[in-house]
């Protein structure tokens, strides 16, 4: 499938998991009104994200789910046709991780568990250590959870794995240390899509950037959902209200047009750049 409509959705999530699953099923169905084919939920979805980013309390954190919970395979059954991506904790025995997973009526897509944790989140997850891309009905996708994208390195790896499209899944709050009077002079809000469309831009692929909106514990989430085409180009956008952002893509085709001169991933010269342990 080429020519698709992707939704990227702002939306508020806590623990309520019954809530959550609520939420999920009237977005699910918003999109499938929409036609589109692709749903990008925000991270934490299922059970909400860490309610103080500094300190998280080690007695309040989100609940973890099992990969083949039943929450996760209901919302596989909601999806049918579509193809969606979620975010939650994932159980993992003696250890936690904030993971999505995608999903259609068919089962689980793809996985991803977030490889770069920001300093509070260390307290209450253990790190993912690998990008994969993975074919799906609609083309082949690869996941970040917000702050992976953060580092030019996750998108690449996952452009260099074939992948066409790239779900963000966020949790992302405004500035924790430097609060702004206005969510257009927060600083975390000009991050957050600066960026969304680099990431595209640079790997010359289309993304599809969710994200949580409203308010837990001292943390302000900025919504600012959108999709964006492989020349960096905002297409569709939530700002900062909750709600869906909906753009039709020819994915194939704009990749195309964006590579038709510049190929950056072709032009790359790994031998000029430095490599770290």
């Amino acid at each position: 499938m080429s020519t698709i409509r992707i939704a990227a959705a702002a939306a508020h999530f806590g623990r309520d998991l019954e809530f959550d699953l609520a939420r999920i099923a009237k977005l699910i169905d918003d999109a499938r009104r929409s036609g589109a084919g692709l749903l990008v939920l925000p991270d934490a979805a299922l059970g909400g994200y860490l309610a103080d980013l500094r300190h998280p309390d080690p007695e309040a954190l989100p609940p973890s789910l099992k990969p083949d919970d039943p929450l996760i395979l209901e919302v596989a059954r909601l999806a049918a046709e579509m193809v969606v991506c979620v975010g939650y904790c994932e159980d993992g025995g003696d250890e936690r991780y904030n993971a999505a997973v995608c999903v259609s009526g068919d089962g689980i897509l793809g996985r991803h568990r977030k490889v770069h944790l920001p300093a509070g989140e260390t307290a209450a997850y253990t790190p993912g250590d690998r990008f994969d891309a993975f074919d799906t009905p609609v083309g082949r996708i690869g996941m970040l959870i917000d702050y992976d994208k953060t580092f030019p390195e996750s998108a690449r790896s996952l452009a260099l794995d074939g992948a066409e499209i790239l779900a963000c899944l966020s949790a992302w709050p405004t500035s924790i240390t430097n609060r702004a009077p206005r969510m257009a002079q927060d600083r975390q809000a000009k991050l957050f899509d600066l960026y969304d469309q680099a990431r595209a831009a640079e790997n010359q692929v289309v993304l599809a950037s969710s994200n949580q909106t409203g308010a837990m514990g001292g943390m302000r989430f900025l919504g600012q959902s959108k999709v964006v085409g492989p020349g960096g180009d905002i297409l569709a956008r939530t700002w900062a209200k909750a709600g869906l952002a909906v753009a039709e893509v020819d994915v194939s085709d704009e990749i195309d047009r964006a590579r038709r001169i510049l190929r950056h991933l072709d032009e790359r010269r790994p031998d000029a750049y430095r490599e770290t342990s």
